[in-house]
């Protein structure tokens, strides 16, 4: 806005984040590519393509990150509105996702550039391997010169494993490409005080923390033809800037300005430090298999970030896994303090539980003394309240 006082206007560093960006992740939601019907917008995909389309041109990586599978197949199923059940959303995304494609290979095509579509599900992110293929797949159409173009498998996700938008799918993508920055394209300005729609209500221009907009009410569920809303993209902000990287938050239409460097939107400032891709699926793709419950010396050792999990430390655990396995370490007022890859097998692990050290190598013997996770395989997390175990902690 003209009226912004300096202070709250977005600094000239935090502008250049994104305008000098070499490789940069755009995500796009389904309101913003379809007519109120639900029916795709030649026009919107056209107008966008445009604007990544010049930006490819002067020599930097654009990774796209699409939703609108479902919303195409809206029409062509001869729906009303998106399924509400899973198959047919899952016949829905498959009829939409060629339909989507094709539009964007015609609208690149005008620009003599060609499209490479990876579709990924959860699964994709959590399974190690997957993830590692993905990056490699991400990483040689970027070498080529093909511009990626991602989606959540939408055909064959299922309700257990599925990101349900593609608003952390956007996140996790931006640290396996190494990206610069992070752009969520939505059909809103950016982040608000309030309702957007209350005339007192004010643009927020910059977020240097998530403390600065704690008391900021974001409830609503986004459009009727997408999954994800405000609360699921703050989160996948909190993702991406807690390890490194800038996000920008804006309408659409203002995709050229934001690139520019223009006062649209919202700026998400850095919070947190760039993780190694394998830290980063720890932290936030890979699926647990179990909990183990610490005391709060443990916890203590463990936020100072210094200190492997030790045997002494544990109080229980809940859940079947084996050493390697990702497993959410818990404090005793139930919240969730970090994951790590834990070095015994639940099967062992009553026979551990509170011992030392130096009892665990005489009760047991020499190999029995490691860290039940050590300090390399163990990330912190935001602190947030654990979900109940579904039985009773084992000692």
């Amino acid at each position: 806005m003209s009226d912004m006082p300096p202070q709250y206007r977005p600094k000239k560093d935090l502008r250049s984040a994104i305008t000098d960006a070499a490789r940069v992740v755009i995500k796009v939601g389904s309101s913003s590519l379809t007519h109120p019907n639900g029916t795709l917008s030649v026009e919107a995909v056209d107008r966008l393509v445009d604007v990544i389309a010049q930006r490819h041109r002067s020599g930097r990586h654009v990774v796209l990150v699409t939703s609108g599978a479902i919303a195409a197949g809206i029409g062509p199923m001869g729906l009303v509105s998106r399924p509400k059940d899973l198959a047919t959303a899952q016949a829905t995304a498959s009829v939409g996702q060629g339909l989507l494609v094709a539009r964007y290979q015609e609208a690149f095509a005008r620009h003599g550039l060609q499209v490479g579509q990876v579709l990924l599900t959860a699964d994709d992110t959590m399974r190690r391997g997957h993830y590692s293929n993905a990056r490699r797949a991400i990483e040689k159409l970027l070498a080529l010169g093909i511009v990626p173009i991602i989606n959540e498998n939408d055909a064959v996700a299922t309700d257990e494993i599925r990101f349900g938008d593609n608003d952390r799918l956007a996140a996790l993508v931006s640290h396996i490409v190494r990206a610069d920055a992070l752009m969520l394209l939505t059909d809103v300005d950016g982040l608000y005080d309030g309702p957007p729609a209350d005339a007192e209500t004010r643009r927020i221009p910059v977020v240097k923390n998530f403390s600065e907009i704690a008391d900021v009410e974001v409830t609503s569920k986004g459009s009727a033809v997408g999954t994800g809303g405000m609360v699921s993209k703050l989160e996948s902000v909190r993702i991406a800037t807690a390890t490194g990287i800038p996000v920008v938050l804006t309408r659409a239409s203002n995709i050229a300005k934001a690139l520019d460097g223009q006062d649209v939107g919202t700026w998400f400032c850095v919070t947190g430090k760039r993780m190694t891709r394998r830290r980063l699926w720890l932290a936030y793709a890979a699926r647990t298999q179990g909990t183990i419950f610490v005391d709060a010396g443990a916890v203590a050792a463990v936020l100072a970030g210094q200190a492997s999990l030790l045997a002494a430390g544990v109080t229980g655990f809940a859940g079947e896994f084996e050493a390697g396995d990702p497993i959410e370490i818990v404090g005793p007022d139930g919240q969730a303090v970090a994951r790590g890859l834990v070095a015994f097998d639940s099967l062992y692990l009553p026979e551990v539980v509170g011992q030392s050290t130096s009892e665990l190598r005489d009760a047991l013997g020499a190999g029995f003394d490691r860290a039940v996770v050590h300090r390399d395989d163990l990330v912190l997390l935001h602190r947030k309240r654990a979900p109940a175990p579904s039985f009773p902690p084992v000692r």
